[in-house]
């Protein structure tokens, strides 16, 4: 493993932890399972942008992500819409017998 890739490890690491650990528990579900999905496929930019959208606040973020208010043009990009797509429960558990 070269440093260039130790080094995005590292921050890969940092930022699944900083997902995870948020303020409001629904934004750590959200943010860390999507941390956990997506995180280890995202280029240096993306992780930037990802960083980016983890220093704003999570009441904020929450409305975004939920649609209860539009997503700031400054944030409206590629890894927002994803997560705001993104599905934390599996197909599988939604259907009740």
């Amino acid at each position: 493993m070269t440093a260039t890739d130790k080094a995005l490890e590292h921050r890969r690491k940092k930022l699944k932890f900083r997902a995870w650990h948020r303020g409001i528990k629904e934004m750590d579900l959200i943010l860390g399972k999507y941390a956990d999905e997506h995180l280890a496929r995202m280029s240096s930019a993306e992780m930037d942008i990802f960083s980016h959208l983890l220093k704003q606040a999570d009441d904020e973020l929450y409305t975004w992500v939920s649609g209860a208010k539009p997503v700031p043009e400054e944030f409206d990009n590629d890894i927002m819409k994803t997560l705001k797509s993104f599905q934390m429960i599996p197909p599988d558990f939604t259907k009740i017998d």
